[in-house]
C-alpha cells in the first residue's frame, strides 16, 4: 500500500470526487446516473468514510474493487482496521455505527480490514488546471511536506501524528481558516457533515451529512468546480450516529 496514491490527468473522460459515503450506495448509484457516469472513461474518486451508520456498508468491498473508483481511507475505515487487530474499543466502534462490522465473523472482518487498509491516506490528481489533492479531514499548511512525510517519513512518531491529520483533523474547519494550502489548486475533504459544499481558500468540503438523510455531493474536477447532489431521505441510517464524524 502506498501512503499517497497519484494519477495522471485524464484525458479520455471527467474526474469526479465523492463526499462521504457512510454505506448509502444506493445513493451513489442514484447520483452517478444525475451526471451519466462512463465506467470506461470517467474516473470516481472518494474522500474516505465509505462505511458505518447507512444500511448498504458491507457493497464498500465491492466498490473498492471497481476499476474506476480511487478512494482515501476515512477515520471510520480505521476504526474497523483496528478492530479487526483488537486495537480499538468495541463499544466505541459501535456507537459510531460499526454495528454490520461486528456482527461479521472475525475471517470477514479480516476480508474487509485488508481491503481499507489498501487505502491510501492521501490522493493526487494531474488536471488542466495544477494539482488536486484528497485527505479525508486535514493536510496542514503544505501539501508537499504533507506527502513527504507521508512517502518517506523515517520516525514512526511523525508519520503518526501526520496520518492522524488526515484521519481526524477538524482544525482549519473549526477555525474557519481560509488561508490556501501550498501546492495545491484544490484540496477536497470531507469528515465534518455541513448543510452545503463549503470552501475555505483552497480547500473544498463535501460532507453534506448523506447518512443522516441530507445529500450526497460529488464535485466534477472542471474550472470552475461543478456541484452535483442528490437528497437521501430514502437512504437514512438505522444505526445511532455517535459522534466521531
Amino acid at each position: 500500500m502506498n501512503n499517497v496514491q497519484r494519477f495522471e490527468r485524464n484525458t479520455t473522460g471527467r474526474d469526479f470526487v465523492v463526499g462521504d459515503i457512510h454505506g448509502c450506495f444506493d445513493a451513489m448509484r442514484e447520483l452517478m446516473t444525475t451526471f451519466q457516469f462512463d465506467e470506461a472513461a470517467d474516473r470516481m474518486f472518494s474522500v474516505g468514510d465509505l462505511v458505518d451508520r447507512g444500511t448498504q456498508s458491507e457493497e464498500s468491498i465491492d466498490w473498492i474493487a471497481k476499476p474506476w473508483f480511487h478512494a482515501v481511507r476515512g477515520n471510520h475505515e480505521q476504526m474497523a482496521i483496528g478492530v479487526a487487530a483488537g486495537r480499538h474499543d468495541l463499544a466505541n466502534y459501535l456507537q459510531n455505527g460499526g454495528g454490520w462490522f461486528l456482527s461479521m465473523t472475525d475471517d470477514r472482518q479480516r476480508l474487509y480490514a485488508d481491503a481499507f487498509d489498501s487505502l491510501p491516506y492521501a490522493i493526487e490528481i494531474g488536471t488542466e488546471d495544477g494539482l488536486v489533492g484528497i485527505v479525508h479531514a486535514e493536510c496542514g499548511d503544505s501539501w508537499p511536506a504533507f506527502c513527504d512525510a507521508l512517502d518517506n517519513s523515517a520516525s514512526k512518531t511523525r508519520l503518526r501524528n501526520v496520518t492522524e491529520t488526515a484521519l481526524w483533523s477538524r482544525t482549519k474547519i473549526t477555525r474557519c481558516d481560509d488561508s490556501e494550502v501550498e501546492g495545491l489548486r484544490y484540496l477536497v475533504v470531507g469528515h465534518t457533515p455541513l448543510e452545503r459544499p463549503q470552501r475555505l481558500g483552497n480547500v473544498v468540503y463535501i460532507d453534506t451529512g448523506a447518512v443522516f438523510g441530507k445529500y450526497l455531493t460529488a464535485i466534477e474536477l472542471t474550472y470552475p468546480l461543478t456541484i452535483h447532489y442528490v437528497s437521501t431521505d430514502a437512504h437514512i441510517a438505522r444505526e445511532p450516529a455517535g459522534g466521531e464524524g
